[in-house]
């Protein structure tokens, strides 16, 4: 085990919510970890006011089986405390017909389905405990321009430089660095990717009717859009904000980009059905084209894949941080294991076993989401009337609509 400034153990390279977690799941190992960053987290650029209405507009759906990591990882006690959304049931419907499924905690004996929460808060409680953990040692802004292997005492190793001329040695390589990753390209990892040729809008809303905890989507043959429940922490914890995720096609997403707060803001409650009224204000917009992305493997000798790095997924379902976290809970808890049994951490079997148990799962879930998006855009009419009955059917069934709950909650 190494213990200069430049040799380490284990480097992560990437530190948004995936690889920032991992590195503190893997600080009690007794390694020497590093964690690289193209851009230094800054917390004091994020407003953490319990009376601040100002919302990240990047939000994701937190599986309570991600919240366990979050626990885990020790970062979870600190973002309840600032601002965590969660959410007791979903209503999902198809536009153009009568299918609808009702989703409820109680009829799982949960006392929520997950939690919608802003990444901002997330990273902050993160990097906090980082902080706190003097075997992880963060290096941002730092960005990573090449890699080498090579052999050290009969051991494969990895050689990192980055832009700034600076040189790290490691044994194992982590890309944790998101959809567009340094590592995966640098490592020439093959990629099947493909376009949604969609586009999301998200943005932060104001709505006339509380949410009551309930996300909402609905399905259109021009893209599913999705409310998820915001709280903002005041007094009696106000119920009408909300993060909108709305996938759309490209010429329908430029339209409504273009439009004035108040033409999106009627666009936008028009469209679900105005299930919470009006829709009162509307914050900045954003917009970013969905593409899917797989890579082939997510190992090599020496380098492992988490995250986005591995595999980009379309957003309806709100899985794509979960998979990621899933991802970096089965590498840590390899990397632990083969410790725990004295093998040397270059031996190429401890990634393996990490593909192995991740590999089929993100494919699967890959593939249903393709699916879905494929068939709420069909508009036959058989098809419309298969997918509305198809709806209401597992509506009605509950053993079925209650193992979707818990797979989507991240259940075994």
């Amino acid at each position: 085990m190494t213990s200069t400034d430049t040799d380490f153990d284990i480097t992560i390279v990437g530190g948004g919510m995936v690889g920032a977690t991992l590195a503190c799941a893997l600080a009690d190992t007794g390694l020497q970890i590093a964690l690289l960053d193209g851009v230094k987290f800054d917390a004091g650029k994020i407003p953490f006011s319990k009376a601040e209405l100002t919302f990240d507009p990047r939000v994701s759906a937190i599986s309570p089986a991600s919240r366990q990591w979050l626990e885990q990882t020790g970062a979870w006690q600190e973002i309840a405390a600032s601002r965590v959304s969660p959410y007791t049931g979903m209503q999902v419907w198809d536009a153009d017909g009568t299918g609808s499924i009702q989703f409820s905690a109680k009829e799982i004996n949960e006392s929520q389905l997950g939690f919608i929460t802003e990444n901002s808060v997330i990273l902050k409680s993160v990097y906090n405990r980082l902080d706190q953990l003097p075997q992880v040692k963060v290096m941002a802004p730092s960005r990573v321009e090449n890699i080498e292997r090579y052999m050290e005492s009969g051991h494969s190793r990895m050689k990192i430089t980055t832009e700034d001329g600076n040189s790290y040695s490691t044994t194992v390589l982590i890309g944790a660095d998101g959809s567009n990753s340094k590592i995966r390209q640098l490592a020439d990892f093959e990629v099947k990717e493909w376009d949604y040729q969609h586009q999301a809008i998200v943005t932060t809303v104001r709505t006339e009717i509380p949410h009551r905890a309930i996300a909402l989507q609905r399905f259109m043959d021009t893209g599913p859009l999705a409310f998820l429940p915001l709280l903002d922490n005041s007094p009696g914890d106000d119920q009408h904000f909300c993060s909108i995720v709305w996938s759309l096609v490209p010429e329908r997403a430029e339209q409504l980009m273009a439009m004035t707060d108040e033409e999106f803001a009627a666009a936008l409650g028009g469209s679900i059905e105005h299930k919470l009224g009006h829709i009162e204000w509307v914050d900045k917009r954003f917009a970013f084209p969905l593409k899917q992305r797989h890579a082939v493997e997510y190992v090599q000798e020496n380098i492992a894949l988490v995250g986005d790095a591995a595999h980009t997924i379309h957003p309806l379902a709100g899985q794509g941080v979960n998979l990621g976290f899933l991802d970096a809970k089965a590498l840590s808890a390899e990397i632990h294991s083969a410790l725990k049994r004295k093998r040397p951490l270059d031996e190429f079997a401890i990634l393996r076993r990490y593909q192995r148990q991740r590999i089929g799962h993100n494919l699967g879930m890959m593939w249903l989401m393709e699916g879905f998006k494929h068939l709420f855009a069909e508009q036959a009419l058989p098809v419309r009337w298969l997918r509305n009955a198809g709806m209401s059917g597992v509506d009605r069934t509950g053993i079925v609509k209650n193992q979707l709950m818990r797979q989507a909650m991240g259940a075994p």
